[in-house]
Parts: C-alpha cells; sequence; structure tokens
C-alpha cells in the first residue's frame, strides 16, 4: 500500500506524510496524520502539539493550512489552545463522546443499492424558522428540497431541507442527490462544509412520512434535525432526516481512536 495516500479505505497508521496527488485536501491529510500519533501515543492528553512553524516545515504546508487542521481538531475536540503557550492534547471526557450512525452511514455510502428519488426541488421564501437558523430575512429566497432514500427500490430515509439561494449558481439536482450525502457522510469529495449540529429526536411518523416510507402512521421514527456551516462559519444548509427507528443503530466512541 502506497503511504500517505490520504485516500478512504487507508488506515490513519499508513498516512505519514502528505500526498500532493491525493485527492483529499492537505489539512484533512494533516488531521488524520495527527488523530493518528495521538491514537498510537505519540501524543498523550496535555502533551503539546509541535509549533506551526515546525509542522510547516515538516510537512511543507502553508501556515493557512496547517491553522485550518488545528482548527479543526479544535473543533472536534481532539486539542485545545493556550494563548501564549501552544496547542495541547485533550483529555479524555464523557461529555465529549461521539454518536457514530453507522447504520445511515453504511445505507447512504451504498452506491450499488442507494437511490434517491427527488420529490420536491423550487426555490422558495424562507419562513421564520428557516430564515433563523440561515442567518436570513423572513421571506428572502432558499433552495428548498425534499427528498427520499430508497434502498434496493424500498423507502428508508426521507429528507427535507433548505440552502442558501445563489442566484449566479444554477440549481442542479445532481448536487441534491445522493452522492452529496454521501460525501458528507464520508468525509471524502469537495465539500465547502466545515462543521455541523445535529440534533436526534425520538419521535413518530405523520401521516405524510409514513405514507413516503410505507410505514404504518404513527410508528416509531428517528428526526435528524442538522445544521450545516461552511468556513466562514455561516450556516448555508438546515434540514432533517426522517428514518423509521429500527434502520438507526447508535454508537459512541470516547477517547482517541485511530481511525481504520
Amino acid at each position: 500500500m502506497k503511504r500517505g495516500t490520504g485516500m478512504p479505505g487507508s488506515t490513519a497508521k499508513d498516512i505519514l506524510n502528505i500526498d500532493r496527488d491525493s485527492f483529499e485536501p492537505a489539512y484533512l491529510q494533516l488531521v488524520r496524520i495527527f488523530k493518528a500519533q495521538i491514537a498510537s501515543g505519540k501524543y498523550r492528553p496535555g502533551a503539546k502539539l509541535p509549533s506551526e512553524a515546525v509542522i510547516c516545515k515538516k510537512y511543507g504546508l502553508s501556515p493557512m493550512t496547517v491553522r485550518r487542521a488545528i482548527n479543526l481538531l479544535i473543533d472536534q475536540g481532539v486539542v485545545r489552545t493556550v494563548q501564549g503557550s501552544g496547542t495541547f492534547v485533550r483529555g479524555v471526557k464523557l461529555s465529549a463522546s461521539s454518536f457514530n450512525l453507522q447504520e445511515l452511514m453504511e445505507l447512504i455510502q451504498d452506491e450499488n443499492g442507494t437511490q434517491v428519488k427527488v420529490l420536491e426541488m423550487d426555490i422558495a421564501k424562507a419562513s421564520p424558522e428557516v430564515a433563523e437558523r440561515l442567518g436570513l430575512a423572513s421571506g428572502d429566497n432558499v433552495i428548498h428540497a425534499r427528498r427520499l432514500l430508497l434502498t434496493r427500490g424500498h423507502p428508508v430515509v426521507y429528507h427535507h431541507g433548505h440552502l442558501l439561494y445563489d442566484p449566479q449558481r444554477p440549481i442542479v439536482e445532481g448536487e441534491l442527490d445522493v452522492t452529496s450525502l454521501r460525501g458528507l457522510f464520508s468525509g471524502a469529495g469537495q465539500t465547502d462544509i466545515k462543521k455541523g449540529l445535529m440534533s436526534v429526536q425520538a419521535v413518530t411518523l405523520g401521516e405524510q412520512e409514513a405514507g413516503l416510507l410505507k410505514r404504518e402512521q404513527g410508528s416509531p421514527a428517528f428526526r435528524l434535525e442538522h445544521t450545516f456551516y461552511d468556513f466562514d462559519d455561516r450556516p448555508v444548509s438546515y434540514g432533517w432526516f426522517v428514518c423509521p427507528a429500527d434502520r438507526l443503530l447508535f454508537t459512541a466512541k470516547i477517547g482517541h481512536w485511530d481511525e481504520e
């Protein structure tokens, strides 16, 4: 296996250097490198990471790329910065555990079995709730999309979303189909998403959702409400997934794990 590929499918231990030929951005490769080093014990909780200048020189990266990687590690709760002192590895905190939506991720990443059906896609006026979530004025234009994800012809996830509308950019259905969701869940592909907030709520299916998902009305389900932000920390997308309860499994990893 080629070292430093930074490509999905390689383990974190394989990533020793920055691969200039990789489709994965250099800052994400650097994040993987530090996560692997932390998981291996090279940098233990409380340990100080090398300075920005040292990292730039070692990996041949610009200060901007290094800062972007460190900021992402901070956002993920892996490290913390102390003004005037440097960047340090965080200790394990139960409150910082992250939940893995394994069932949903595997579904969306199934390139052969998952299709998307666009139910509705148009330019709409933002409701007060949507406007507040996206930092807009009520009545501003947004892209409104409703989609149904099917696996081998069976409906399994309903998605209702709102995206910032750019009048200079045409609406292309392909940009809103399952491929964009696949890239988002895998961390691969070209995306302007820096971070997101997701809340999970136990609900029962309403009449419309039950009809689309071919379940009994009132059946238990999960609603995963999300807001995604770009690298200017501007909200760019707000919406929710609705999935029957028997399609999702929540697991949590605590501490610093090697990425495999």
